[in-house]
């Protein structure tokens, strides 16, 4: 008996790797969703009857994805697999009627076993291992396009704002909304107008922390909106609100809990040590510009990844930067190579 699967995610990195994590001898036929309007397109055609998720997807979200397929009672079974690793991410997909939940990157055994449990792979679902099969598991997906370092940076940093986010939603007991992480080559003076959530009349607070890898180098960039310490500071437990210095004992905790579980998360991905040096203040209370006067002489390029965490319910926000020098470049490329091939 052939099972109708479909895998639904904006990224062609994680559509592979999700692929290559199903059995190759599985009598399956494989379909591949690009967003959330593709996945409902084909779900409603009768393409799938299991469907593997992301949550993290734009215009169209898994959530979304999820309550369309609940409210129109398409007939599918859904089994998230997110790089948003929440608590609350995995509660709220259940009450949305998916039947269980995968981390990223994807675990293969973890995939048999869910298949088993379900009912989905038993031995007559088997079949001898051929070229045909082959084909769907690594060739569909393979195919797609060609290795775009943005792209799959992105999927990467998708993961590791999933772990980062994860371990500030545990400690503040809050759920943190997941954007969309940008990744750009800019120049280095072009820094400050990059920043997607800076506002011009805004004021901010900065810190940073270099970190160095074989092949790789750059630094971390935390830049938290006034506004929302008061709020951060609460969250924190401080005892003392108004003592002269929770604005930089806000930054060091904050730069701390999502500057080492980010680019740990990174590392892990690209099988690769990190070393993180010590986190530096840049300003208080200043304009965007101001704060990254420090760049705007130097000319060179950097890859960027921009990532901006909000607490829901809360008027709390912040931007993390991450910016690998021009000379790291081709190393990612060939990390991040391997992992598609």
């Amino acid at each position: 008996m052939t099972t109708r699967v479909l895998i639904c995610d904006d990224s062609s990195l994680a559509r592979k790797q999700m692929a290559r994590a199903l059995p190759a001898n599985w009598n399956a036929d494989v379909t591949f969703a690009v967003d959330g309007h593709d996945a409902l397109t084909k779900l409603r055609a009768g393409v799938a009857e299991l469907m593997f998720l992301d949550l993290n997807m734009p215009e169209m979200d898994g959530y979304q994805v999820l309550e369309a397929v609940l409210s129109e009672d398409l007939p599918v079974l859904t089994i998230v697999v997110s790089g948003d690793i929440q608590p609350e991410a995995r509660a709220r997909v259940r009450k949305l009627g998916a039947i269980d939940f995968i981390k990223k990157p994807t675990d293969t055994d973890l995939v048999n076993t869910l298949l088993q449990d379900y009912g989905f792979l038993g031995p007559e679902d088997l079949a001898p291992v051929t070229k045909k099969a082959d084909q769907w598991h690594a060739g569909p997906a393979a195919s797609e396009t060609s290795a775009n370092l943005n792209e799959y940076l992105q999927e990467i940093a998708n993961v590791a704002m999933g772990r980062s986010s994860d371990l500030l939603a545990r400690l503040l007991k809050v759920f943190v909304k997941q954007p969309i992480p940008r990744v750009e080559m800019i120049a280095r003076s072009e820094l400050s107008m990059a920043i997607s959530a800076a506002e011009d009349d805004s004021k901010y607070s900065a810190v940073c922390q270099g970190f160095t890898g074989s092949g790789i180098a750059g630094e971390a960039l935390l830049l938290f909106a006034d506004a929302s310490v008061d709020d951060m500071a609460e969250l924190l437990h401080y005892d003392d609100l108004d003592a002269d210095n929770i604005q930089v004992e806000v930054l060091m905790d904050m730069s701390s809990i999502l500057f080492g579980a980010f680019l740990k998360a990174i590392g892990d991905q690209l099988d690769l040590k990190l070393g993180l040096g010590h986190p530096t203040v840049l300003g208080q209370h200043r304009q965007i510009g101001d704060l990254l006067e420090h760049h705007s002489v130097r000319q060179e390029k950097l890859l960027c990844i921009e990532i901006s965490y909000e607490v829901e319910n809360r008027d709390i926000s912040c931007d993390m930067l991450v910016l690998f020098t021009e000379d790291s470049v081709p190393f990612l490329e060939q990390r991040l190579q391997y992992l598609v091939d």
